[in-house]
C-alpha cells in the first residue's frame, strides 16, 4: 500500500462521482488516513459520504478565515501534522458562466476568484507549517484556451495555474510539493453548473487518443493519489494533464486507421 500512514486532508466530496471521492476511496485503499471537509447545504452528503469511507468529516467554508484556523487547530490535534490536501473547490455565480464574462458584476466575479483561486493559496498557506515534506494537488482544467461558456471559471483556472506556481516556489524550501491535474471533464454536480457542458463532451469525444469516460473519474483519482505519494518526490509547480491526451492534440483523431496501401508507404518512409 504506497500511501500507508499519509494523514490526509480532502476537501470538495459532494458526490460519489466526484474526483474528490475517488481520490479519498483509492487513497484509503492504499493505507492513508483521510479527514473530509464540507460546508453549508452539502456538509450532510459529504458527512454520509465519510460515514460510507470510515472519515472524519470538518465543517470548512474556505471564504471564513476563522473556519481554516478551526480545521488547522483539528488536524493538528488529531495528527499532529499532515502529509497532503487535494483542494477540489471551485465556484462561480451563474451570470458569470454561459457567455456572461461582458455582463458579470464584480461581486460575482469576486466571488468566483475567491473560491476558486485565492481559496488554493489560503489553505497552502495556513496548512504548511503542519506539513513539510508534503505534497498538495489542486483540480484544474486547462486554462491556456478559451473554452466557450466558462467564462470567468476559465480565468479564474487561470488564476489557479500562476498561483500553483507561485505557491511551489514559496513553499518548496519546505519540501512541500505544490501540483495541479487538468482533468478531462467528468459529470459531477459542478459539471451539472454548466450549460455548454455538451460542447467539452463533444471535443473529447473527438480528439482523446486514449479516449474519454465523463463518468469515471477514478483515472484522475489515481493520479492524485501518486502526487501524494513519495514516488515523485521532485515535482512541484507542475500542471499534469489527465485528459485521455486532448491537451495534446490540435485536431479530430481519425476514427479510422490508415489503408493497407497508405501503411505500405508510412513503412517505406520509416
Amino acid at each position: 500500500m504506497f500511501l500507508h500512514g499519509k494523514r490526509l486532508l480532502v476537501t470538495g466530496v459532494v458526490s460519489t462521482k466526484s474526483i474528490a471521492y475517488a481520490a479519498a476511496r483509492l487513497a484509503i485503499e492504499q493505507g492513508a488516513q483521510v479527514t473530509l471537509t464540507g460546508f453549508g447545504r452539502g456538509l450532510r452528503i459529504t458527512q454520509r459520504l465519510g460515514d460510507d469511507l470510515g472519515a472524519e468529516v470538518l465543517e470548512l467554508d474556505v471564504t471564513q478565515p476563522d473556519h481554516i484556523t478551526a480545521a488547522v487547530l483539528r488536524i493538528e490535534e488529531k495528527w499532529g501534522g499532515l502529509d497532503g490536501i487535494l483542494h477540489s473547490i471551485a465556484y462561480a455565480p451563474g451570470d458569470a458562466l454561459d457567455g456572461g464574462f461582458l455582463t458579470a458584476e464584480w461581486e460575482h466575479v469576486a466571488t468566483a476568484l475567491h473560491v476558486s483561486t485565492y481559496s488554493y493559496a489560503a489553505l497552502a498557506r495556513a496548512f504548511a507549517p503542519l506539513m513539510p515534506g508534503g505534497s498538495i494537488v489542486g483540480l484544474d482544467f486547462d486554462a491556456s484556451v478559451v473554452w466557450p461558456g466558462y467564462d470567468w471559471m476559465g480565468v479564474a483556472k487561470a488564476g489557479l495555474e500562476s498561483a500553483n506556481r507561485y505557491l511551489a516556489h514559496a513553499l518548496g524550501p519546505q519540501g512541500i510539493r505544490v501540483n495541479l491535474i487538468a482533468s478531462g471533464p467528468l459529470r459531477t454536480i459542478a459539471a451539472n453548473a454548466i450549460k455548454s457542458f455538451g460542447v467539452f463532451e463533444t471535443v473529447w469525444r473527438e480528439r482523446a487518443p486514449l479516449g474519454w469516460d465523463e463518468e469515471d473519474a477514478t483515472p484522475v483519482g489515481r493520479a492524485v493519489c501518486a502526487l501524494w505519494s513519495d514516488w515523485l518526490p521532485a515535482v512541484t509547480g507542475e500542471v499534469i494533464h489527465v485528459d485521455g491526451g486532448v491537451h495534446a492534440v490540435g485536431g479530430t483523431v481519425p476514427a479510422a486507421a490508415a489503408a493497407p496501401e497508405q501503411q505500405h508507404e508510412i513503412a517505406a518512409v520509416r
